[in-house]
């Protein structure tokens, strides 16, 4: 999977890299502030057995 994207990526190694690391950045915060939160309250994990 890195490789199909690595491989699709434009420019040089330095440009992939520095858009390769946006791409995952972008994904993290979104992860972070988007789907951990509206996640959170659907799954029991606090709740004792």
């Amino acid at each position: 999977m890195y490789g199909f994207i690595w491989r699709r990526l434009p420019g040089g190694t330095a440009a992939r890299l520095v858009v390769f690391l946006l791409l995952i950045g972008i994904a993290a915060g979104l992860l972070w502030y988007v789907v951990f939160p509206w996640l959170a309250p659907r799954v029991p994990v606090d709740q004792p057995w």
